[in-house]
């Protein structure tokens, strides 16, 4: 049975599923339909969004600038954590999908909204990262999610539809796989990536060039971190959005950042993804670097083993979740003394940390030191070895056989 909803806040991108999902959608529920696009950083994608989603049926269109608070607030909590998923991914969609479930609740408060849609499709993870957001922050919100219950089973169809319909979509037959930029990254998927085997053409790429273009010179940066957030490069402060354009410039220019990975979806199934996060590549070096002079040993190690959950957390859209705000807390606490500099070079896609600085430091040169000093007694090391030895040595002489 078809829900009943007088109003619906679609999450709007402008792209091949949102533009058909308007038109579908006041078909369907014959309700007025406002578009919501978030602008996360996707640039020029933007401009026609307004027109485009006034011409397919939007009753109103508003497109809110986003930039400082997704970073500052979502992607840089999520840096200070050093979270990656898969040992790979740093989560650049993942982390976008809180922010703009969160705004488009707000809207729906503000018009009286009483549903909300998205273009994510049943067999991925957004669907998923935007729902739970929905009904944490809105119980009662209707979610109507046309991939779940339309015929329209394949890009192939929706690109059919939008011709019939004269809408026109950013794909073709000829290149058809699915693109996701924000501030942080850009993804791709579907088309001739879904075969593992099949190499992404150079031409694909939006934020960088390949590292064999890149120049044949080192890019020095230097990068200040405050309390685990960086606030300068080569010395000069910037807003956290106006930061990570910048390193984003950097990156892309030396070919960093880009990775291609087969993940596993939270839904069951693998899927390949390439991406590109060239400012985020850097800042995950350079904050690493800093950590590693300024947070205590076995207080870095507990951050460090947790960051397989927190990053499935996020990958699973449970960032407004008591657990993912629990591991928020106390990785905020590890952070509060990461003062300091990280000096990295950019060369052909690659970001190598060549220094590290701090006002207070826990390296102590004086203690390091393959010199002689006064402060480190190297016969103590005896006892500290025996005393580790001892329940090695009973092991072994009680199970003789064992080696």
């Amino acid at each position: 049975m078809k829900m009943q909803v007088k109003k619906i806040v679609l999450a709007y991108s402008g792209g091949l599923d949102t533009s058909v999902i308007i038109k579908w959608l006041k078909e369907q529920y014959d309700c007025e339909i406002i578009a919501f696009a978030a602008d996360l950083g996707q640039g020029a994608e933007l401009d026609p969004v307004r027109e485009k989603a006034l011409a397919t049926g939007a009753s109103k269109v508003y497109i809110e600038d986003l930039r400082e608070e997704f970073v500052s607030d979502f992607v840089f909590p999520m840096l200070r954590a050093g979270a990656f998923y898969e040992n790979d991914y740093l989560l650049g969609t993942s982390i976008a999908r809180p922010l703009i479930a969160k705004e488009q609740i707000r809207i729906a408060r503000k018009e009286d909204a009483d549903g909300v849609s998205h273009g994510a499709t049943g067999k991925g993870n957004d669907q998923v990262r935007f729902e739970l957001a929905y009904q944490t922050l809105n119980p009662e919100i209707k979610v109507i999610a046309p991939w779940r219950i339309w015929d329209l089973n394949s890009r192939t169809a929706l690109i059919d539809y939008a011709k019939k319909h004269g809408i026109p979509v950013p794909v073709s037959q000829a290149k058809p796989y699915s693109m996701d930029r924000n501030l942080f990254h850009v993804s791709y998927e579907g088309g001739i990536l879904e075969d593992p085997w099949n190499k992404p053409d150079d031409d694909m790429f939006v934020m960088s060039v390949s590292p064999q273009q890149a120049p044949d010179k080192v890019t020095t940066l230097e990068i200040e971190y405050e309390q685990g957030n960086p606030v300068a490069v080569n010395g000069e402060r910037m807003s956290p959005a106006v930061l990570l354009a910048t390193l984003n410039q950097y990156g892309g220019d030396n070919g960093i950042g880009r990775i291609d990975i087969v993940e596993n979806r939270f839904v069951g199934m693998k899927s390949r993804g390439v991406y590109e996060t060239p400012g985020g590549t850097i800042l995950h070096a350079a904050h690493s670097a800093v950590e590693s002079i300024t947070v205590d040993r076995e207080s870095l190690f507990i951050r460090d083993s947790l960051i397989p959950s927190y990053a499935k957390m996020i990958y699973n859209g449970f960032w407004y979740s008591p657990e993912r705000t629990l591991l928020q807390k106390m990785i905020d606490h590890t952070q509060q003394h990461v003062n300091g500099t990280a000096r990295v070079d950019l060369y052909k896609g690659n970001c190598t940390v060549t220094g590290r600085k701090a006002v207070k430091s826990l390296y102590c040169q004086n203690v390091a030191t393959f010199e002689e000093d006064d402060q480190y007694r190297q016969d103590d090391a005896e006892g500290f070895i025996r005393l580790n030895a001892l329940r090695l040595k009973l092991y072994s002489k009680t199970f003789p056989d064992v080696f």
